[in-house]
């Protein structure tokens, strides 16, 4: 199933978005990560359409077609996450489903009392406030993971070598999985430098939360919470990008709403190594019976 190409204009954003299903079906908004874009979503997005959901899937603010924005703090993406609900006309059946930072992002919204979310789906990062107080001993190899954390943090470097670290991300963060169509299709989102600086800006806004404008620091405070909603939370075996022991540690300090899986045979990317049993897991959850295995 091909999806419709829709814009939505945000307050201080303009959202390109892809689209399955009808538009009046139960919404699912769907927010990919890094390096990622919108396409990340292209097998569980006709799944849920066949299964009557409207999902939207927008290329996340700095990611062309979508206009670069001035802010990129989660805050930001909390505030577009709610305006999408709003602008899509989104009801009591509305479902946000996150990937690494969109992942992160779903975490936080659905810890907080002002999201219209009811329910939500996060792939490859638990909610942080449960990975506070995991084992020490796996820092040292979560150290060397996240290198990349550090190096966005340096003046230009980072946009003049993207050719190099963008493929290599790919490979380390899903072991054996064939990434060229997808790093293809993040150099086309990523058209000029401006465009590399506004992705790489996820990370370096962390370091500057006073930044944040007063419209988006409200959504933010929840940024470390854990959701109170229905959460499903997924996790590839494989991830190179986060352990999956944190993953676990994250999983026994979920509430009783939320439930664990963690997906063998895949890595960072689970949704493009295992759609299949990504897509039930999925559906199965935002089915009216709503539950996955714990």
């Amino acid at each position: 199933m091909e999806p419709e190409e829709l814009s939505v204009a945000l307050p201080d954003v303009d959202l390109a978005c892809l689209a399955w299903g009808p538009a009046d079906r139960p919404l699912v908004v769907a927010l990919h990560g890094f390096p990622d874009t919108a396409w990340t979503w292209r097998h569980l997005g006709p799944h849920l359409a066949a299964r009557g959901h409207r999902v939207v899937a927008p290329f996340l603010r700095g990611y062309a077609p979508s206009a670069l924005g001035t802010s990129h703090h989660v805050g930001a993406l909390m505030a577009d996450a709610v305006g999408l609900f709003e602008r899509l006309g989104g009801d009591e059946r509305a479902v946000l489903v996150g990937h690494d930072w969109g992942a992160i992002t779903a975490n936080a919204l659905g810890a907080h009392p002002d999201s219209p979310y009811r329910r939500v789906v996060t792939m490859a990062v638990p909610p942080l406030g449960a990975m506070a107080g995991a084992p020490l001993r796996l820092a040292p190899r979560q150290l060397r993971l996240s290198w990349y954390t550090l190096f966005h943090q340096l003046p230009a470097l980072p946009e003049a070598t993207v050719d190099r670290w963008l493929p290599a991300l790919w490979r380390r963060w899903s072991p054996g999985h064939d990434a060229r169509e997808d790093v293809a299709r993040v150099r086309a989102a990523w058209p000029t430098r401006a465009h590399v600086r506004a992705a790489i800006g996820y990370y370096r806004a962390l370091r500057a939360p006073w930044r944040l404008a007063p419209e988006h620091r409200r959504w933010a405070r929840t940024l470390q919470g854990v959701p109170t909603v229905p959460a499903l939370v997924l996790h590839g075996a494989d991830d190179g990008c986060l352990q999956v022991r944190y993953a676990e540690h994250a999983a026994a300090r979920l509430p009783t709403s939320a439930s664990f899986v963690r997906v063998e045979g895949a890595g960072h990317f689970l949704q493009l190594e295992q759609p299949a049993l990504v897509d039930r897991l999925v559906a199965d959850f935002l089915s009216p019976a709503g539950g996955a295995p714990r």
